[in-house]
């Protein structure tokens, strides 16, 4: 029947009968007569119905043609807006678009209230199709007058902005450290990891309800009784708890440094950046992803390469994904802190601009540096020497390192981390600036000790599995395996990882195959 058949067809289309009806120039109760079979339309709709729904008058009106297959031959199919996931939604995520353009300078305040109204829209179509148009305008907004910064995201641009730093002499115990990089980066991530996502206000009370802050040890499941799981909103959906483990759990703070080590292996230590995005695809599936990483990928299934693969749709492109990324990189470069940023570059340019590839610079650097330096300050200043001096995540650390000369607590820091960022907001809780500042502060308030400085970096909250495992890495690489001590307990010696089939893998194994890298520049070039 022509009622049934406009029924089905509306719903298939995706319209609402208000929708329907505005696009025909009707009222909607009009259109529920319709579908009732209390009335019909005229003419003039009839054929406007069929040419919006992409079939023939006839099959409207004829219940022996309008059989479903004969319905749907061109009919404009759309997705199911509900199933998308939200990273993968540009649309849904235009208020941290606007505040990314906003931190980098843009003159887009005057869009500010069309991009709220667009928020509010449902995720339909019409509101996909405005964010496209949004972007468009949002990307191609001039500087503000007067923007102090200078950020780009080439190669050759950063390093006219950056200090340099000489390479060091690789001492002879470089082994020991090399474990205690990858040991130490594994049990800072194991510490945070049953707290990650939990936000400072809840973090704080439920570490002092067990007698754990300031933090000096691991989260046990005699933490996590049945009433803390009714007093706190976090869900403690995360089964990582140290008396429970048979080793290091999957994660993707372990994953992508164990993928780093595949792709150097099979594109040599020159990899470029296209073949980082070629491993992604090859070696992990797309929900392993998140957030930059899960736009870029999907860029990347669509056809992007990078660098463009970091900026189509983007809203997170500074955030701390490619700043996890980057470890292994100082780990094959102890002593060259530059050709470490250099590979971290070239990685990070998959998803991340600016202050995102810096992140992952620093990172690296500092790693490569803290192989063969004495204190972590000087590992910081090695890494911040790899990054422009014009840049937000510079200006940010900087004052971190300085304030801490200048006789700052720990408590100081926090104070003022928590006015300038705010953890209950996803850009700040996850952007590269606040969470290098954590691993910086962890760092130099740790002093060497690296229980302490993995506790600090997690008990600071934002991303803490994150800032756990990447100050643990550089502490375990200036000190070494050794000084990692009954932390070390719960791992049992291996990590588990989705990586490529990889499984479970023991820390010598990755150690080995880190010492190789090392001495043959070109391990496994051409290897398929």
């Amino acid at each position: 029947m022509l009622s049934e058949n406009i029924k089905y067809l509306r719903k298939k289309s995706g319209h609402s009968q208000e929708k329907l009806a505005e696009l025909l120039g009707v009222t909607r109760q009009a259109v529920q007569k319709w579908e009732k079979g209390t009335a019909q339309p005229d003419t003039d709709r009839l054929i406007g119905l069929s040419r919006l729904f992409g079939v023939t008058t006839d099959a409207l009106l004829n219940n022996e043609d309008a059989d479903d297959e004969k319905l749907r031959f061109n009919v404009p199919v759309t997705p199911k807006y509900d199933r998308i996931q939200q990273w993968e939604a540009y649309y849904s995520q235009l208020l941290i678009e606007l505040r990314q353009c906003i931190d980098e300078g843009k003159d887009v305040q005057h869009y500010k209230q069309l991009v709220e109204e667009t928020d509010k829209l449902p995720n339909d179509r019409y509101k996909k199709e405005l964010a496209d148009v949004i972007c468009d305008m949002l990307s191609s907004a001039p500087p503000v007058a007067g923007y102090k910064y200078r950020e780009p995201s080439e190669l050759q641009q950063i390093k006219l902005l950056c200090k340099g730093v000489d390479a060091m002499s690789v001492p002879e115990n470089i082994e020991k450290r090399i474990a205690g990089a990858w040991l130490g980066r594994i049990c800072g991530c194991v510490l945070g990891k049953p707290v990650e996502c939990m936000k400072l206000h809840e973090l704080v009370p439920f570490l002092k309800e067990n007698k754990n802050y300031p933090m000096h040890r691991y989260v046990l499941t005699t933490d996590v009784t049945k009433d803390v799981r009714r007093r706190f909103t976090y869900p403690f959906w995360i089964d990582c708890f140290a008396d429970t483990l048979e080793c290091c759990p999957v994660d993707d703070d372990t994953n992508y440094t164990i993928m780093a080590s595949l792709v150097t292996k099979k594109y040599g230590r020159d990899f470029t950046a296209d073949n980082v995005a070629e491993a992604w695809i090859d070696l992990q599936v797309k929900n392993a992803y998140c957030t930059a990483e899960r736009v870029a990928y999907k860029n990347i299934i669509d056809g992007y390469a990078p660098p463009e693969t970091a900026i189509v749709h983007n809203p997170y492109r500074e955030w701390i994904g490619a700043q996890i990324r980057a470890d292994y990189y100082g780990y094959i470069n102890p002593g060259d802190p530059v050709e470490a940023a250099n590979a971290a570059f070239r990685d990070a340019s998959v998803s991340h601009v600016k202050n995102g590839i810096y992140g992952a610079m620093f990172a690296a650097a500092a790693i490569a540096a803290a192989a063969c330096v004495k204190t972590p300050v000087e590992a910081l200043e090695a890494g911040l020497a790899c990054v422009p001096s014009s840049s937000r995540l510079w200006e940010y650390v900087s004052g971190v390192i300085n304030d801490w000369r200048n006789g700052a607590s720990f408590e100081d820091f926090s104070k003022k981390l928590n006015m300038d960022w705010d953890d209950r907001e996803a850009y700040d809780w996850c952007h590269v600036i606040p969470n290098a500042a954590i691993v910086a502060a962890a760092l130099l308030y740790g002093r060497g000790d690296y229980g302490k400085t993995i506790c600090l970096a997690v008990q600071s909250g934002f991303d803490t599995d994150c800032n756990g495992a990447t100050a643990g890495s550089i502490c375990g690489m200036m000190f070494g395996e050794d000084a990692i001590g009954e932390w070390a307990a719960p791992i049992h010696g291996a990590v588990d990882t989705t990586v490529g089939g990889t499984g479970r893998v023991s820390l010598r194994e990755l150690t080995e195959r880190t010492l190789r890298a090392m001495k043959n520049t070109s391990e496994g070039v051409g290897e398929r």
